[in-house]
């Protein structure tokens, strides 16, 4: 039997603790998503069975969702027995100390097929976030400091944050201490310069694809703060599409819900870097 574990890293979504039904780590770089039993558990499972073999994607994009192992049925976390779960690519496995953020984009959270209720639910959560006036919202971040100080914001703050908040904590992700007010932007350029161009990589796939629409799915940033580490490829900065519970047919038309959210992800990522760099052109000593 394979050894479960809490995954520490993880920063939003429901958490394997306190007898909550949440996800799993092992020690071979999976991670163990709880199948849920109604038609959301279906349609992340048939979108996963079906992504890689899906001649329409292109391979290049295929770089931007975990790897999928199939389905395997493991004991819950919440001690309620076995239970299904996707087995998919743990994306921090390779990194020593990983800086993540999750970012659920788009405006509308919910297709026009949903339930009235989960429509109200997604509604009330939309209105009350800064998704519908910014195209997304920050779901949860974590870093840890030079002297092991964690830095991970309350869900409730990052819940509303306005334009100049979401700057903030976008320089504070960048930053040897998110804890701190002033913060100093030391991973910048080496994050979000990588981080960009995948972005802009993906913004030009939406730009075409009629294939899906992806409601509530985020986008996951990662990258190594441990500078030794941080030289090796394998725990570069990256991005990463998760969450596809509530993708659905686009029949044809543009996703512009999502792309809408990526264009806007994209000038705060462009606006950071602008920042930096008209910090270093008046002070060329930093």
């Amino acid at each position: 039997m394979v050894k479960l574990k809490i995954p520490e890293h993880q920063v939003a979504g429901h958490q394997a603790k306190n007898g909550i039904l949440g996800p799993l780590i092992d020690d071979s770089g999976k991670f163990y998503k709880p199948l849920q039993d109604d038609e959301r558990g279906s349609n992340e499972l048939a979108f996963y069975t079906s992504l890689y073999s899906d001649p329409r994607i292109p391979t290049n994009i295929l770089k931007f969702f975990p790897s999928f192992h199939g389905t395997q049925t493991v004991d819950a976390s919440d001690g309620s027995g076995l239970h299904p779960h996707l087995v998919l690519e743990d994306i921090v496995s390779n990194y020593t100390n990983p800086a993540v953020v999750d970012i659920k984009i788009g405006s509308r959270t919910w297709h026009p097929q949903s339930s009235e209720d989960y429509i109200r639910k997604c509604l009330q959560k939309d209105r009350e976030s800064s998704s519908i006036k910014l195209g997304f919202r920050i779901s949860g971040l974590r870093s840890v400091g030079p002297t092991n100080q964690l830095w991970q914001p309350h869900k409730k703050f990052l819940m509303d944050l306005s334009v100049d908040d979401v700057m903030l904590v976008l320089r504070k992700f960048v930053s040897s201490d998110g804890n701190v007010d002033e913060p100093d932007c030391v991973f910048g350029s080496r994050v979000f310069v990588p981080i960009l161009e995948e972005l802009l990589e993906l913004k030009k796939w939406f730009e075409v694809q009629t294939i899906f629409h992806f409601y509530s799915c985020s986008v996951l940033v990662v990258y190594e703060k441990d500078e030794k580490e941080d030289e090796k490829k394998s725990a570069s900065a990256v991005v990463k599409l998760v969450d596809f519970a509530h993708v659905v047919d686009a029949k044809g038309a543009i996703d512009h819900n999502f792309l809408g959210g990526l264009c806007s992800l994209i000038k705060f990522v462009k606006d950071v870097l602008t920042g930096l760099s008209d910090v270093q052109t008046s002070n060329p000593k930093a």
